[in-house]
């Protein structure tokens, strides 16, 4: 597949920002959406379970740290087709992949890898601006469970693949981010 370029502007289409739990991963992506000079379209990939009391916390504090005139759509499953739909002079900023990954874990392989593939096509062709938020999963332990397991394969695939068509990718650690593309070398260009 093909490299995506950096736009004329001089801003990167696709960028990655990834990192653990707590980081500043989702703050530094609000950033570099703020930055860009575009309207921004907040991609939100959760459910909301009006239950969960502490879900609806975070999602709250992440609310109120973004402007009112961001837009913001719900796309918690068919998410090449909505990052298709969006206007070529916008900044799309989705958060989260692990989130997103999350909703298809029930999906068949070969079902999962078709979505895969088709968001990966479209970020390759899409004229908006797109900033991935992502979880690094497996830094620790194996999971005990199949399903924990099969979550940290699929996001870590998705992740690395993302991330080596990518324009910029971000590392956010400790409030820190760092843009792996300017200073580490791609296992997939040598």
């Amino acid at each position: 597949m093909a490299q995506s370029q950096t736009s004329e502007s001089g801003w990167s289409r696709v960028v990655l920002v990834t990192g653990p739990a707590r980081s500043g991963k989702s703050e530094w992506a609000e950033r570099l959406a703020a930055a860009s000079g575009r309207s921004v379209i907040y991609v939100a990939t959760s459910y909301l379970d009006p239950q969960d009391q502490e879900w609806a916390d975070r999602v709250a504090q992440h609310r109120q740290r973004r402007p009112e005139t961001w837009q913001n759509w719900e796309v918690p499953l068919e998410l090449a087709a909505a990052l298709g739909q969006a206007p070529a002079d916008s900044c799309l900023l989705v958060d989260s992949l692990g989130t997103w990954v999350a909703n298809w874990l029930d999906r068949p392989d070969p079902e999962w890898q078709q979505t895969c593939e088709a968001l990966l096509a479209t970020c390759a062709a899409l004229p908006a601006m797109c900033i991935f938020v992502a979880e690094e999963t497996g830094w620790g332990v194996v999971p005990a469970f199949p399903a924990g397991r099969l979550f940290r394969d699929r996001l870590g695939k998705l992740v690395r693949e993302l991330g080596s068509r990518s324009d910029a990718c971000y590392l956010v650690t400790a409030g820190f981010a760092v843009n792996l593309r300017a200073i580490g070398q791609s296992l997939t260009t040598g």
